[in-house]
């Protein structure tokens, strides 16, 4: 929750006061950009973002999540890695294709736009956005002070929660504007579209995007999010060695092939949602996209179903 109220008043700002920005590469041209928000398709925002909920129980992880969790050593995240991308070329190429366009189709429009705010509920201009935003900030900080936030760290020599909050928020704010000036287009921190790029590099040496592609030592040639992808985990592996906790942790097999399916979960109904719970509830959220409010709320029913069913309900009846 405070990574959504720093996210959201961080990257309006930016926006407003004319930083966020693109570099044409062919003409060196500079091009002043918005935050991008994703059509409202309400159907498909929320059968996808349940279906990717019961998904996260079962691979034991969200797609960033699984992403980070291999820097630190876990085996199982390699095949739930797999898997995820498995689900995401199905839906977006593949046998679940047909799905994805029909759910896609019911679009719904507010205040005339197919993508719309949820400031566009009240009205248009920037004072009704910065009131909105204000209003919707005050709210949830009102649950973040009842968490005692403090800044610093923890006893152990890690992040608190509200550092680590307040780090994620910054670095949505600063995602759009790098992927914009850096990556030629304002793409944000997301993990399904780039995944797919990133196994569409590897096997065809093209990430098939219609975003720009840069090169690697003349070997390797990916867009801005392939290499945020490559950056989780290392970045968790640096973070696990400087503490000494890095080790390959390998599952019991059973849990490999449940691990599998839930990750295919998780990718299908990522691209119908479109988005996983980062691109949706913190980059999402960002612009105030309502499709990204729906979807984020309906990927936590559909986690809070799977753990009652996997967790709770086992205990009770035991």
């Amino acid at each position: 929750l405070l990574s959504v109220v720093v996210a959201i008043i961080g990257s309006n700002l930016i926006q407003d006061m004319g930083f966020m920005i693109t570099v044409s590469p062919q003409t060196g041209e500079i091009i002043h950009t918005q935050l991008l928000r994703q059509n409202f398709v309400p159907l498909a925002n929320i059968l996808g973002g349940f279906l990717f909920g019961l998904g996260i129980v079962l691979a034991g992880g969200c797609a960033s999540g699984i992403v980070f969790r291999l820097g630190e050593g876990q085996a199982a995240a390699i095949i739930a890695i797999i898997g995820f991308f498995f689900g995401v070329v199905m839906t977006t190429d593949g046998i679940f294709h047909p799905v994805h366009q029909y759910l896609k189709g019911f679009t719904f429009e507010i205040a005339g736009m197919k993508n719309p705010a949820f400031w566009h509920l009240f009205g248009q201009g920037p004072m009704v956005k910065w009131v909105s935003i204000a209003i919707f900030s005050a709210i949830i900080l009102a649950f973040v002070i009842k968490g005692k936030p403090k800044f610093g760290l923890t006893k152990t020599k890690t992040f608190s929660w509200a550092l680590t909050g307040l780090l994620i928020g910054l670095l949505t704010m600063l995602g759009w504007w790098m992927s914009s000036y850096f990556g030629g287009f304002p793409r944000g921190l997301a993990i399904t579209t780039p995944m797919r790029e990133l196994f569409n590099a590897v096997l065809y040496n093209s990430t098939h995007s219609p975003f720009q592609e840069y090169s690697f030592l003349g070997i390797f040639r990916g867009t801005w999010g392939v290499y945020f992808i490559f950056s989780v985990p290392l970045g968790a592996f640096l973070s696990a060695k400087a503490r000494q906790e890095f080790s390959w942790k390998i599952p019991p097999v059973g849990q490999f092939l449940t691990v599998f399916g839930g990750s295919i979960m998780m990718g299908v109904g990522a691209v119908i949602a479109g988005g996983c719970n980062l691109g949706h509830g913190i980059t999402g959220v960002s612009p105030g996209a309502i499709s990204s409010i729906i979807a984020i709320t309906a990927i936590a029913m559909g986690q809070w179903t799977m753990s009652y069913f996997n967790f709770i309900k086992p205990m009770h009846d035991f």
